[in-house]
């Protein structure tokens, strides 16, 4: 096995981060292969280039691709063949990350294929791999004899809650800071940096930070963070030239630079076609202009076909050279007479417009067009459950903001193939996206679940800005409450002739020709997003700045365009959309809001057709209720705080309940939210004595009921209206005494008898150990026959009390029918009326057997259904 060779390097300002190469030990027949490394975040990068150059080929085909294996993190792919599939949008992001820089770094002419591939090797869940990705693909490069002119180092930067710019932060570091911030360029000959791509966003938490006193990061606070970056770049092109100087560089690859015209093409395309390009990019529409551009280009192949008949390729040279000839046309008149393709100047906009509703079916949408770009954007929102699941190597799991981009063929007027997305509009998604993340709603402020679809129907430069300002619209008009409107513009630079030439809202052309394509996004007082690209060597501090600026004013007239259309969201979501209530509940009331078996909250579902969750937190529960009707979602509201905040019965009060319990001595009814009171089998007869309740009343049965009692523990003792059997007040207080001494007398024998029992099972017990010394069978015998006595006689004296109890209950029978001189069906009264309790207690203590002490905390609300759950949890 071949030696490794490794070099490392801690970085500063934060010494507990590691940065290491390794070459030698693994792919040994790639051109370059290095492992690079921060903590346990392992990638293995590898650059590989063909030895011929491909026939017809006119650009520089440079790939580069990432694979991310989910060993790397642990775990197994969750897909149905558990096997990773295409690549995941994070690894096609990094590719285009890692692409950016890469791409300027090849000599003009080199058409030599290079495959650049990163396989992820290990994900420790702290550091993030992209940027180490970036190095190890430039170290790959630089000993692989491709010809690369690099180094190239990067580095992610966050701006903390304190105000400072930290290096490489881990994910938590970069979760709790206002704004990350990913660098690369190149150390030039002088010692200075040269700047050549810039990715950066806010975060989640940005807003929160900056209400908190945290420094925002406007357009000061980036160039000071751009300029901290320089010095970790150094740091990462040394450890480099380190491994270079350690490992060696294989020989030289042989190419060959490929010419796309000779210099007597380039003369007489030059010669023939100057004014007549010149007058075709005067003109400032798109399709006329293309049209203008066209001819021209006929006319000049036309006029130079026969002088270049027998050139191999003339038609083909001739076509490169007038491009070619096009760009020095447009850039000149930039830099020297101050005049841009289409008449503007170089800080000029386009004319713009905003509206939204433009879709009536949709919960909301937006149309920004600025010149002739236009961009359609449709808000769906949903219920948490529908946010997106991400199987990958990152700790991120779920996303419940989600923003897609569609650029389809006849935005530029052109046919084409619509086979799913492209990385290109995988890229521009998501820096619309991320443009929008540090304005969105929390979960806990908006429950929903956001879905954006920017539709690219027209494009002429800049259809990611033109994303971010029609997302905004569409926001708000679906009443999503974001924190601030945010606004896009897309800036170019022209260097031309040693001076710089900053260009605002550029179009395609101006792009393609230019030397830096600079995204800005951002509310009135802070950046939110931020892409950089350039073609050249690097930018100057101040030209840097002086973009930034530019790009802020330009910023601030779009967004008062957009305050046009809607100043602020929409006070509620549109009558599409579906609404949706969060809050939080007590853990202890979670059992009583979802009821046994679910029974309480599908009732509440099926009364209300709103669709209610409950989730259990760690302190709390959160209930969550959705329908498209916002009195469902209300009425649903309404029942759950009724059960977590019951109202009380009063004494005296007439109420109309449902029969929802019926047993041997009587019917619950439930007369409130959560509040079940007992209609006595005695009271359901009306003067009449009854043998069953289930002859008079049966579930589901509307009563009206009055209070009569209600005792220390909240159970509630109830009578039928219209029942005057109890009007006599000096029989009502005999009974009452009757009914104290009779509950007197139960509770005294009642405590008798578990004296009794427990002194029965103590001499059982005694008993039982007195005899366990014996181990003969006559003994175990005698146990067996003492034990089997023992349970008869338990038995029969259980069976003599409800003789008793039978006996007595018909002695009091009696005893009213003569004292009254009523028939029996006039027997019931207060006296039976408030001794429900022990019949209850006698009974459950029959059935279950002894419960222990009674108390109101084993027990909630009162009535049958209380039981019912007190039951299902025992």
């Amino acid at each position: 096995m071949a030696e490794a060779i490794t070099v490392s390097a801690a970085v500063s300002g934060a010494e507990d981060k590691t940065l290491s190469f390794e070459t030698g030990r693994l792919a040994g027949q790639a051109d370059g292969a290095v492992v690079a490394r921060m903590g346990d975040t392992t990638i293995l990068v590898t650059a590989t280039a063909a030895r011929r150059v491909r026939e017809g080929a006119d650009f520089f085909p440079l790939t580069v691709d990432i694979e991310e294996r989910m060993y790397a993190a642990g775990k197994i792919p969750g897909s149905f063949f558990r096997r990773e599939g295409r690549a995941p949008e994070s690894a096609i992001l990094t590719c285009r990350l890692i692409d950016r820089p890469l791409r300027p770094s090849f000599p003009d002419g080199f058409r030599n294929e290079i495959h650049v591939v990163g396989t992820v090797l290990g994900a420790d869940q702290e550091n993030p791999y992209d940027v180490i990705a970036i190095n190890g693909a430039s170290a790959a490069l630089s000993i692989s004899g491709i010809p690369f002119a690099g180094p190239i180092g990067a580095v992610r930067v966050a701006h903390s809650a304190d105000g400072e710019w930290i290096p490489h932060p881990t994910y938590a570091e970069g979760a709790d800071s206002t704004f990350e911030m990913v660098v690369a360029g190149r150390v030039l000959d002088d010692g200075d940096v040269a700047i050549m791509m810039v990715e950066a966003n806010g975060t989640e938490a940005g807003w929160e930070l900056y209400s908190n006193g945290t420094p925002k990061v406007d357009e000061t606070a980036l160039a000071e963070g751009l300029e901290r970056s320089k010095e970790w770049i150094k740091e990462a092109v040394g450890l480099q030239r380190r491994l270079i100087a350690t490992a060696g560089v294989k020989p030289p690859m042989e190419y060959e630079l490929q010419v796309d015209y000779t210099p007597e093409i380039e003369a007489a395309v030059a010669e023939a076609g100057t004014d007549k390009l010149a007058a075709a990019m005067s003109i400032a529409d798109k399709a006329e202009r293309q049209e203008a551009e066209t001819n021209a280009k006929e006319e000049i192949a036309e006029a130079l076909a026969e002088r270049f008949a027998e050139v191999e390729g003339a038609d083909k040279q001739i076509s490169a050279a007038v491009r070619s000839l096009t760009k020095s046309i447009v850039r000149t008149r930039i830099v020297q007479d101050g005049v841009r393709i289409d008449g503007r100047g170089a800080a000029d906009l386009r004319p713009l417009g905003s509206e939204v509703g433009v879709v009536e079916t949709a919960h909301g949408s937006g149309l920004f067009e600025r010149g002739e770009t236009q961009v359609l954007n449709i808000t769906t929102l949903g219920t948490a459950r529908m946010d997106q699941m991400i199987d990958g190597i990152d700790p991120i799991d779920k996303k419940r903001y989600i923003h897609h981009y569609n650029f389809p063929p006849y935005s530029t007027g052109e046919t084409g193939f619509m086979r799913g997305p492209k990385r290109r509009e995988i890229g521009h998604g998501a820096l619309a996206e991320k443009a929008l993340v540090p304005v969105i709603p929390s979960m806990d402020d908006f429950p929903y679940t956001l879905r954006l679809v920017s539709e690219v129907l027209s494009s002429n430069g800049s259809t990611s800005m033109g994303s971010v300002c029609s997302s905004t619209l569409s926001l708000m008009d679906a009443g999503v409450p974001i924190k601030a409107p945010v606004a896009g513009i897309a800036m170019g630079l022209v260097f031309h002739e040693g001076q710089y030439t900053t260009l605002t809202d550029i179009l395609g052309a101006e792009d393609a020709f230019g030397d830096m394509d600079f995204k800005v996004a951002g509310t009135a007082d802070f950046v939110t997003a931020l892409q950089l690209d350039t073609k050249i060597d690097g930018l100057p501090a101040d030209v840097l700045a002086g973009a930034l600026n530019q790009a802020r004013d330009a910023r601030l007239k779009i967004l008062e365009v957009m305050a046009g259309a809607i100043d602020a969201p929409r006070d509620d979501v549109r009558p599409t959309a579906p609404k949706i209530i969060k809050f939080e509940i007590p853990l202890d009331k979670i059992g009583e809001v979802i009821g046994p078996k679910g029974k309480v909250i599908n009732t509440i579902q099926a009364e209300t057709g709103a669709e209610v969750n409950v989730d259990d937190a760690q302190d709390a529960g959160i209930v969550t209720i959705s329908s498209p009707d916002r009195d469902c979602v209300d009425e649903a509201e309404r029942q759950i705080r009724l059960i977590l905040d019951p109202p009380t019965a009063d004494v005296g009060e007439v109420y109309s309940g449902k029969v929802v319990n019926i047993t041997s001595f009587g019917a619950f009814v439930n007369i409130l939210p959560g509040r079940d009171g007992l209609v006595h089998i005695s009271k359901l007869g009306r003067g009449r004595r009854i043998d069953r309740v289930e002859d008079v009343v049966a579930l589901g049965d509307d009563l009206e009921v009055v209070v009569e009692d209600i005792d220390p523990n909240g159970k509630i003792s109830l009578k039928l209206t219209g029942d005057d059997s109890s009007s006599d007040s000096g029989s009502e207080r005999r009974s009452e005494d009757r009914a104290s001494r009779d509950r007197g007398d139960r509770r005294d024998r009642d405590d008798r008898r578990d004296r009794d029992d427990r002194r029965d099972r103590r001499d059982r017990d005694n008993r039982r150990s007195d005899d366990r010394g014996s181990r003969d069978r006559d003994g175990r015998r005698d146990r067996d026959d003492r034990r089997d006595r023992d349970d008869r006689r338990d038995r029969r004296d259980r069976d003599d009390s409800r003789g008793r109890r039978d006996d007595r209950r018909d002695r009091d029978n009696r005893r009213s029918d003569d004292r009254g001189g009523r028939g029996r069906g006039d027997w019931e009264g207060p006296a039976e009326a408030a001794s429900f309790e022990a019949d209850f207690e006698a009974q459950l203590r029959d059935e279950f057997g002894d419960l222990g002490p009674s108390g109101g905390s084993h027990r909630r609300g009162g009535g049958g259904r209380g039981r019912d759950r007190d039951r299902s949890s025992r």
